[in-house]
């Protein structure tokens, strides 16, 4: 039997799921896709799983799409990319970004095209030394997709963006943590220990209220001020009737660390 192409275990509160086909440097085919968004959802709708940490198998992290997959190149057929996107690659970013626990990625090696742009959609982005940014797309005259045209002017500013995206250089990972583009870069021998961590971490922290975190600082890209101020606001009060901020202001009048639950 064939090696599964996700690989997917719990480890106390975090959901550690890892991209694993290392032969063809972790590039995306169906079968994959549809692995991933299969751990995804099993993390979500557990609810022992507190924080996610995406990682992958070998030397590169991710090289994008497979372009050998037959529905990519088709024998004597121009190829429909745009029914790829909307099947796979749509779905899978808009699954981790509304995913209500924290995510963790940590990129070793190369991250190329639409998996340049996976590991951006993660909550918190973790580098080795070694690992390479490639907005490979205008090498074979695509767009950049998987939210990567959305995400790197956010993130960079629109002189690098357009930089990335029009020239394709490599950006190492302490470009990518100088210019904004992730959270951290780390030694390459201290990247796994640091991203596990890290996701441990966040498992332990009040889970409901990153969650909304994560919904207000997503929704603050279309909104004006006083509707992101009327959105924290609701938060809040929603926040404020959780056992997690009880258990906060009790820890802290108490001089202890809490002990969040994530309810």
């Amino acid at each position: 039997m064939s090696e599964p192409t996700v690989l997917s275990a719990r480890d106390g509160g975090v959901q550690k799921i890892t991209l694993n086909r290392p032969q063809a440097f972790n590039s995306f085919n169906r079968e994959m896709h549809l692995a991933l968004r299969d751990a995804l959802a099993h993390a979500a709708g557990d609810s022992d799983v507190r924080a996610v940490l995406l990682d992958a198998a070998g030397k590169a992290f991710c090289a994008g799409q497979d372009l050998y997959e037959p529905s990519i190149s088709p024998v004597g057929q121009t190829p429909d990319l745009g029914t790829a996107i909307e099947d796979f690659y749509n779905p899978l970013i808009r699954q981790i970004r509304a995913l209500p626990l924290p995510v963790v990625c940590a990129v070793g090696g190369v991250a190329a095209g639409a998996g340049a742009n996976l590991a951006l959609a993660c909550d918190i982005v973790l580098a080795g030394a070694s690992a390479r940014f490639i907005q490979a797309f205008c090498k074979i005259g695509l767009v950049p997709d998987s939210g990567g045209t959305f995400m790197l002017p956010r993130l960079v500013g629109a002189a690098r963006a357009a930089g990335m995206a029009l020239l394709g250089e490599p950006v190492s990972g302490r470009e990518a943590a100088d210019w904004g583009l992730i959270w951290r870069c780390v030694e390459d021998d201290a990247l796994a220990d640091e991203a596990a961590r890290l996701a441990a971490h966040l498992a332990t922290q009040p889970t409901l209220g990153l969650a909304a975190t994560k919904q207000a600082l997503a929704t603050s890209w279309r909104n004006t001020l006083d509707e992101q101020l009327d959105l924290e606001r609701d938060l809040q009060r929603a926040m404020g009737r959780t056992e997690d901020y009880r258990e906060g202001v009790v820890a802290f009048g108490e001089k202890r660390k809490p002990v969040f639950t994530g309810r």
